[in-house]
């Protein structure tokens, strides 16, 4: 008999939640099969079978446990079950046979019988009520001087037994345990609130040019890199220079001392299926605008999967967070502790501009920078910030830091 144990996950972890069993009580299953679906406070991972045999479950789903507990157990001296698959093929025309007493019956190619003439109802109304027999009382009508419409059969069809004017809700309530990862987003993100001297700065960025580039160069693009040309790239491009210019925003207190970075890993907020999660994309100051927009799509998608490593999701000196993807049109996204500042991206929406003295409709972005007044001042805040939107405006400095024709002359 073989005991599987939780495995070490963290340095900083000392206990997982079963989430859930992927194979129950008495399976065979075989070496190396997934099991079960354990959590941490910071990922989901999963739990494999360490040898082919008969699984005898010990933890139960819901269950808080140590680093080591055992978890299950695996007879690898049971033998593999001959035929297992067979009862259930056997099984499968059953359904089949059973369904066709069911489509014998049918009265639905009767005549459509006429709808009372004390009904006030559509044409097309009065046909379903005939058609699918349904009691016109319990129809709330929405036409003209309470005339039936299509949508209100539709909604009484869709809804049986309701009563017209009636809520569509119970008063019922459910309580349900928060998941580590949740616990773990709570606590931080108190502790961030209840620890840095958090303030937020404000400014829009006109992303006519950069839709321009986009729409221009989106296919090419893609058949090159085989990714689409998002506006991440931009964002994490336009950061890192603006980072590397006011090191204090890339930079963290430890203790008494102030730790600064001379590389840029832009962690990028993720909601996924169980929480809010900001994976890492190292050295992004290196890396080009396709290594970007990949790197994004890769940890976006080990989120929404719930596959992402605990070392993608450790360290970090700057964090960008997308609300706009959502509709948020301004927020104030909080600091992502230890590190001093987060950016917060939002929804793209055309606003009324004076540009040379027109007023001309431009899509405009609000921007918010949040960070931590105890290291950053004012100047470097707002001087960020507004080093970010030259950027994004003038898509073209992202090639070299700055103005071409100054590089050039070098001033």
């Amino acid at each position: 008999m073989i005991d599987i144990k939780v495995p070490t996950v963290g340095e900083s972890i000392n206990e997982v939640t079963l989430v859930k069993w992927l194979k129950q009580d008495g399976a065979y299953v075989e070496r190396d099969e997934v099991i079960a679906e354990l959590e941490s406070e910071k990922a989901t991972f999963e739990l494999n079978a360490e040898q082919a045999g008969l699984l005898k479950t010990v933890g139960k789903e819901g269950d808080t446990l140590n680093i080591g507990d055992m978890v299950a157990q695996i007879d690898e001296t049971a033998p593999k079950p001959e035929g297992a698959a067979a009862p259930a093929a056997a099984a499968a025309p059953a359904p089949v046979a059973e369904s066709k007493p069911a489509a014998q019956p049918a009265p639905a190619a009767a005549p459509v019988t006429a709808v009372a003439n004390d009904i006030k109802a559509t044409p097309v109304a009065s046909a379903i009520i005939a058609d699918k027999k349904v009691d016109p009382k319990s129809i709330q009508p929405s036409g003209f001087n309470g005339k039936i419409l299509k949508g209100d059969v539709l909604d009484a069809l869709a809804n049986p037994g309701r009563k017209p004017g009636t809520e569509a809700f119970g008063r019922n309530e459910r309580k349900e345990k928060m998941s580590n990862l949740r616990k773990t987003v709570s606590r931080r993100l108190v502790e961030a609130k209840n620890t840095t001297a958090m303030l937020t700065t404000f400014n829009e960025v006109d992303m006519g040019a950069i839709m321009a580039i986009r729409a221009a160069n989106k296919d090419k693009f893609k058949e090159a890199h085989g990714v689409n040309l998002g506006f991440m790239s931009f964002f994490t491009k336009a950061c890192c220079f603006a980072l590397q210019e006011f090191q204090a925003v890339n930079a963290y207190i430890d203790g008494d001392s102030l730790v600064y970075h001379d590389y840029c890993d832009i962690s990028i907020a993720v909601s996924a299926p169980k929480g809010l999660v900001v994976p890492v994309i190292r050295n992004a100051e290196s890396l080009s605008m396709f290594e970007i927009e990949k790197k994004v799509v890769e940890l976006a998608t080990k989120a929404r999967d719930n596959k992402l490593s605990m070392e993608e999701m450790q360290g970090g000196t700057f964090t960008i967070t997308n609300g706009g993807v959502f509709g948020s049109l301004l927020s104030t996204p909080i600091i992502n502790i230890p590190q001093s500042a987060i950016l917060g991206m939002h929804k793209i929406q055309e606003r009324p501009m004076v540009i040379d003295g027109k007023i001309e409709a431009r899509p405009m972005m609000y921007l918010a920078l949040s960070y931590d007044h105890r290291i950053i001042d004012g100047r470097e805040s707002v001087g960020f910030l507004v080093r970010v939107k030259e950027l994004l405006e003038n898509p073209e400095l992202l090639l070299f830091g700055k103005d071409p024709v100054k590089a050039l002359l070098q001033l």
